[in-house]
Parts: structure tokens; C-alpha cells; sequence
């Protein structure tokens, strides 16, 4: 996605930007000719050359093709090594098939993959899952979309009520819910002229209001149709978006004074500890969601809930009766192959000394970055928050979803995603976020910190714009 909008604090004209991103794109281009072949082949039988398009969309002419991933390293076809900072867009949270995940992928696969049946494992999981985020009840599903999906249709069931409150800019997975967006004239739309489901009937399903925005949040649960408000702790898609202090508590409050539940979606801010935001920062949510990192990648997600939604489900279905009647299930969730390894992910790998050596490389990070900034005087800033950061470009961290959004500048951020790879680095496309696993050394987070040094003196030496 290109678009002729220019962040007011690019540096950089739009023809300055060009000839930059030209040369490093032949360079890229000399770097990854195996990739590109690839590529073109490809496009005899996948859309968009790839299995799953947003493999495609890193802001170069062809995505690289791996040839293998481990711990924070990423290797392709043309023989490049990379150091990793998206980690899978947070499915490598704690690096690329840890060892101890990747020995019960191994020994596991021979036991069997999916039964129908729970294990022994199950049993632990739940504990566990208990202890970290201080909610009883747990179930199992494949992605985090099916989570969340599952998670809005209990609360549509308990409430008896139709809608769902989200926020603008958000993303919480393939969900028509979170499609919706307030556009110019205050009403909702889709985002885009490109978005899917046209026909989706937006004022049925779903509010949106903005993040930090307590007034418009009870002007919309007064109307008592919200079954429940789905949000991240941290935005996290649209530029890191952190919350005011108390918002959180205040979405809590009006959830309960209005009938509706909240969800808290943990899927990224899980970096920001061994029970998420929601641990972290004493957060009551009637429901929390997550998936990705918690079993090293292999597809699993889980979702948690209060004794009173457990016993409302109880009481109207009665138990074990829900899947059939709220579509709550399916053939391979809770296999007994993921279920092992997000038991062995949990116990060896998620533990409370991997994130206190992710919060120490983060702080290294992130001291780096705004020292680099400093150093240069650029008018951006970094937003940090547990394992993760983001480089902004904008004076001051985003309010709300619609702030980050008119502060981002896609060709900016194209371009210096392709100078980081040219010298060996990934971070996590459609934006600037960079994220610290326990397996990242201190060498690595230098070397980013030089990659993004050396990217802004340039810019900032060829640089005309708003001067």
C-alpha cells in the first residue's frame, strides 16, 4: 500500500525518497536473486506469488524466500542472514523453534496429531493458564481470530444483545466485526475501498469509538446493545498506541454499569509479561484471548473467562453442551499435538526469566533508538511498552488509532525496512515495531540500534523536506 500522503516529519522529499529507495532496491535485488525466482514461479498457482498475502507485503519487489529459522535468526534461500525483530509477527515471541518446543514437536508427532480426546496435558495448560492470568475457566481453538470469534459469540449468547464495541484502527484477526471504521463524515464505513465484505451490515454488528476516549465509550454502551467491548490493552497494529492512565480502568467500570462484557485480546501484549498486560497491570476482564507465541508457533490459541460466565454457560446449556448450538469448536482444536507443545511452551520456554531478559534487551533497545534520535534531532519518537517498541514518526507517541494513522507515512516506513534488510535486519512490516526475544543478544540489538543510526543520518544529510 503506497499512498501520496507525506508525514508533516519526513525529512525527506517525496523525489529524495526515491532515489534512496532505488538504490536500495537494487541492491536488494542483487542480494535475493533465488527469492526472486521463486517469487515468479510462484505466481503459476498461488495469488500474489505467495500462500498467504501478507507474506507479500514487506515493501519490497519480492518477498524473501526462507530457508530456515532459529532462535532470533532468519535465514533465505540466497544464502542472507538476518537478525529477527518481527519474530513472526509475535508467533516467535521467544525465538524460532526453541529447543524444548521443538523436541516435543518431534517426539510428539509420532504419538499421535489430532483425536478428538483431551490428554493429560490439557489439565496442566489449564492450571497454568489459570495461574498466569488469574482466570479460572479455559478453552482451547486454532488461531486467535477463532478466539476472539468464539469469545463474542458467549457474550452475544449471555447478553442477548447484537453488537460488539471496538476500537478505530484496530485488529483482533479476520473478524467482520473489526472491519468497521468511522469515517470522515462520523459514520461508519469500511476502511477502504479494498476492504472485503461490502455488504457486511456494519451498524448491526458493531460500535467503534476511540481509544483513550472514555466519553465516546459510555456515550456508545448507554445505548445497552453492546454485548461486550473488544480491545487491546496496547494498540499494537496501527502504531503502539498505549493506554491513559486509567482508561483501562474506566473501560472496566463502564463494562459493568452498562451489561457489557470486556474482552482484553492479549495476542501481542503478551510481551509485556508472564501474564500479559492483563497481570502486569491488575486488569478484571470478563474474557481474554490469545495465541501466536504460546505454543513456539505451532497453531493454537486459547481463551479464558470468569466463574460467572462459566456458570451462566452452565446454567443455560448445561455442561459440555455448548458446541453444536454456539458454533464453538472444530475437528483440529485442542489436538493433542498443540495442546503438548503449548504445555512444554508454557512450562520451559514462556517462563518469567525469558521476559525479564526480554525487558532488559527492550530497555536496551529503546535507550538506543531514543538516543539516536536524539543525536540526529529528528521530530519522531519511540513508543515502548513490556518486550516491544516502535519507532513513530511523529514528535510524541499517538492518542488514538486515528493519530497514529494520520502521523504514518507508508513510503517512509517501505524505505527503511529495505535499508534494514540490505544490512541484515528484519522488523515487523506494515509498521515499525520491534520486538525482543529472550534469545536476542546484546550484539543484535546493537546492530539494530547502528541500522537505524546510520538510516536517519542519511536521511537526515539528504533531507530538504520542512526545512
Amino acid at each position: 500500500m503506497i499512498t501520496d500522503k507525506l508525514s508533516p516529519y519526513r525529512l525527506v522529499t517525496k523525489e529524495e525518497l526515491d532515489k534512496l529507495r532505488a538504490r536500495e532496491n537494487e541492491t536488494f535485488m542483487k542480494r535475493t536473486p533465488k527469492s526472486k525466482a521463486l517469487f515468479d514461479k510462484a505466481h503459476e498457482n498461488l495469488l500474489d506469488g505467495v500462500p498467504m498475502p501478507w507474506m507479500a507485503d514487506w515493501g519490497t519487489e519480492h518477498p524473501i524466500f526462507l530457508e530456515k529459522a532459529k532462535d532470533a535468526r532468519c535465514y533465505d534461500v540466497d544464502g542472507n542472514e538476518y537478525i529477527d525483530f518481527c519474530l513472526g509477527d509475535t508467533g516467535a515471541m521467544f525465538g524460532h523453534s526453541p529447543d524444548a518446543t521443538a523436541k516435543t514437536i518431534a517426539e510428539r508427532a509420532y504419538m499421535g496429531i489430532t483425536t478428538m480426546m483431551p490428554t493429560e496435558d490439557s489439565l496442566e495448560i489449564g492450571k497454568d493458564l489459570s495461574k498466569r492470568f488469574g482466570l479460572p475457566y479455559w478453552q482451547v481453538a486454532m488461531t486467535a481470530t477463532e478466539a476472539n470469534r468464539y469469545v463474542i459469540r458467549n457474550a452475544r449468547t449471555l447478553t442477548g444483545r447484537p453488537k460488539i464495541l471496538v476500537m478505530q484502527e484496530c485488529y483482533h484477526g479476520s473478524l467482520d466485526e473489526t472491519l468497521p471504521h468511522i469515517g470522515e463524515d462520523g459514520k461508519l464505513c469500511l476502511r477502504s475501498k479494498y476492504d472485503s465484505n461490502p455488504g457486511l451490515p456494519k451498524d448491526q454488528l458493531t460500535r467503534v469509538v476511540e481509544f483513550n476516549d472514555v466519553e465516546a465509550l459510555e456515550r456508545e454502551l448507554a445505548y445497552e446493545d453492546c454485548a461486550a467491548v473488544l480491545l487491546e490493552p496496547v494498540m499494537t497494529n496501527c502504531g503502539m498506541v498505549l493506554p491513559a492512565e486509567g482508561y483501562l480502568e474506566a473501560v472496566r467500570e463502564l463494562c459493568t454499569k452498562y451489561g457489557s462484557y470486556m474482552i482484553i485480546d492479549e495476542t501481542h501484549t503478551l510481551s509485556n509479561g508472564y501474564g500479559g498486560y492483563t497481570r502486569a497491570h491488575g486488569l478484571k476482564p470478563d474474557f481474554v484471548t490469545l495465541g501466536k507465541s504460546i505454543a513456539g508457533g505451532v497453531p493454537i490459541a486459547v481463551y479464558g473467562f470468569t466463574k460467572e460466565v462459566a456458570d451462566k454457560i452452565d446454567t443455560m446449556y448445561g455442561n459440555g453442551g455448548v458446541s453444536d448450538p454456539m458454533g464453538i469448536g472444530g475437528t483440529l482444536a485442542a489436538n493433542q499435538f498443540a495442546i503438548a507443545c503449548m504445555r512444554t511452551q508454557l512450562e520451559k520456554v514462556a517462563t518469567e526469566e525469558a521476559f525479564e531478559k526480554m525487558f532488559r534487551g527492550l530497555n536496551r533497545l529503546a535507550d538506543g533508538l531514543e538516543a539516536v534520535l536524539k543525536k540526529y534531532n529528528v521530530p519522531w519518537s519511540l513508543t515502548r511498552s513490556g518486550a516491544r517498541c516502535e519507532l513513530q514518526f511523529m514528535p510524541t507517541s499517538p492518542v488514538n488509532g486515528t493519530d497514529a494513522k494520520n502521523n504514518f507515512d507508508w513510503e517512509l516506513m517501505y524505505y527503511t525496512h529495505i535499508y534494514l534488510h540490505n544490512r541484515g535486519i528484519i522488523i515487523t512490516p506494515f509498521h515499525n515495531m520491534m520486538l525482543v526475544s529472550p534469545v536476542t543478544s546484546d550484539e543484535d540489538i546493537d546492530k539494530l540500534i547502528q541500522g537505524w543510526d546510520d538510516c536517519i543520518k542519511e536521511l537526515s544529510e539528504v533531507g530538504t523536506y520542512n526545512r
